[in-house]
């Protein structure tokens, strides 16, 4: 049978590959491949990378006021439709619906910061300097850039890079996961619709060829990245080794430090919130409770009281936590509850040996709990990236610090107390990049910057924030000196773009 196949988008059309390579395309709850998309080959990478480049040429000198009626249209397009982008989101990647819209409105959190441009890109003014000279600054786009994103949130993350990079000047290659690539065609199609200039925004389908192709070629000056470790570090690596600005953020292992004192209802809950909401597939998402004893059997009967109530399946039929995003990845996860036994952790909530509502061949994982996780064994050491909640136990506060600075990653994590001068203590020591008091995910908002420290991310420009606007610009000094005054004559009228 025919499958329909997911092409590019090049220069504000749909382009059909001549690749003849394609990647199949899961209904994750169903388990049935519903589309291919096509995996691009040198001319097309050619291709979308000369139709941004011929867009930069013009788009660059766009006034500012013009960029942002484009950035407002978006805004207000997407805001009207994010029901449909949602629903596209949840047949490809399987998260719940209401997962799905929450991506999208921390996506359009960074668009509303990019309609803020115009200050963001204001540059200083020093008159007098020196006698008779001013010194000022200005701000200026890089040219062509790519966002190489993950499946995990095919709508948010694009949105952490592409409107700041368009609102700066920029041009945009994305290449999108081949697991769920069709949100970022449907985002291409509602640029149009918002009067963003052919080639500016171009959607690039593809696998490791298409990453290679972009971090390589001459044009591409600027990738930002989101993905595992291995991957961010050989990114980061081969486009800094071609003269690419690159940001890639890698990936993570969040711990959640729980202190004697702490609101064990909340802690319950935020465990439950943050371990399993998108089946764990987020590089913000709580993997290790670390529990200060003595509240470790008292939070972990909470936690398996909340979660039997759970409901794993679906995404469309209003369950809590849906599929894995294919089967291969499913088994993975999994296989890591028989590390955890042989490595004699305790399984307290068996993923794998529950009831889902869903198609029999759904790629399914239920909420998984495990007690007593040596530090030594890969269930801790290893991002899972799926449904699977580690408890440690350790008898301190300092303990419980040093044993997370000690890991190589450095994205999020979080403590939980209602002592102050814990808390204060935790984010003044703590080697990790995002901190939640509190606060089970501490995804900062748009106007700052998200980004971790060690292995969770490389280059030293985090995302979005005035971070990502500086990535996307460069800066210029300008000393001058003006021996004779001059106009431009009269007009009395009001003055127009």
């Amino acid at each position: 049978m025919n499958q329909p196949i997911v092409g590019h988008w090049i220069a504000d059309k749909h382009v059909a590959s001549n690749s003849g390579r394609t990647a199949p395309v899961y209904d994750p709850a169903i388990g049935v491949v519903t589309k291919q998309v096509a995996l691009a080959n040198e001319a097309e990478i050619n291709s979308a990378v000369a139709a941004a480049s011929s867009a930069f040429a013009t788009w660059k000198d766009v006034p500012q006021a013009k960029r942002q009626q484009v950035l407002f249209k978006f805004r207000e397009l997407l805001n009207e439709r994010k029901p449909e982008l949602a629903e596209i989101i949840t047949s490809e990647h399987g998260k719940v619906l209401s997962d799905a819209l929450g991506e999208i409105t921390r996506g359009q959190e960074v668009v509303e910061f990019a309609c803020g441009m115009p200050h963001l890109l204001k540059g200083f003014y020093t008159e007098n300097a020196s006698t008779g000279v001013d010194v000022y600054s200005t701000r200026q786009p890089l040219g062509v850039v790519a966002v190489i994103s993950p499946f995990n949130f095919p709508a948010m993350v694009p949105m952490w890079f592409f409107p700041i990079a368009i609102a700066a000047g920029n041009t945009v290659v994305l290449k999108p996961s081949e697991k769920d690539p069709s949100a970022a065609i449907w985002m291409a199609e509602l640029w149009r619709e918002a009067g963003l200039p052919s080639g500016v925004f171009n959607v690039l389908n593809g696998d490791k060829e298409a990453v290679d192709g972009l971090l390589t070629h001459p044009d591409v000056q600027a990738v930002s990245f989101v993905g595992s470790t291995p991957i961010a570090k050989y990114v980061y690596e081969t486009g800094a080794k071609h003269g690419k600005r690159v940001q890639a953020l890698g990936g993570a292992k969040n711990h959640m430090l729980v202190l004697p004192d702490a609101d064990l209802e909340l802690v319950a809950d935020s465990a439950i919130n943050a371990g399993f909401g998108s089946a764990g597939e987020r590089c913000m998402a709580i993997s290790v409770v670390v529990a200060v004893e003595p509240v470790a059997d008292t939070l972990i009967a909470k936690v398996t009281e909340r979660m039997s109530k759970l409901r794993t399946g679906d995404g469309r039929r209003g369950c809590d936590m849906g599929p894995l995003v294919t089967r291969e990845h499913r088994d993975k996860v999994a296989s890591y509850i028989d590390i955890a036994v042989a490595d004699g952790a305790r399984v307290v909530v068996d993923g794998r040996n529950q009831e889902f509502d869903g198609d029999v061949n759904g790629f399914w994982l239920g909420p998984t709990l495990i007690d007593q996780v040596p530090t030594s064994s890969k269930v801790y050491t290893e991002e899972i990236f799926g449904p699977v909640l580690s408890i440690v136990r350790v008898k301190s506060f300092d303990e419980g610090v040093a044993l997370i600075n000690s890991s190589p990653f450095g994205n999020g994590t979080a403590i939980f107390t209602n002592d102050g001068g814990a808390a204060r203590r935790f984010q003044n020591e703590i080697e990790v990049g995002m901190i939640g008091i509190n606060v089970p995910i501490p995804v900062p908002v748009a106007y700052y910057s998200f980004g971790g420290f060690k292995n969770s991310l490389f280059g030293d420009t985090k995302a979005h924030g005035v971070e990502g606007v500086h990535f996307y610009t460069r800066g210029k000094a300008i000393t001058s000196r003006w021996l004779d005054p001059s106009h431009g004559g009269i007009n009395l009228g009001f003055p127009q773009n």
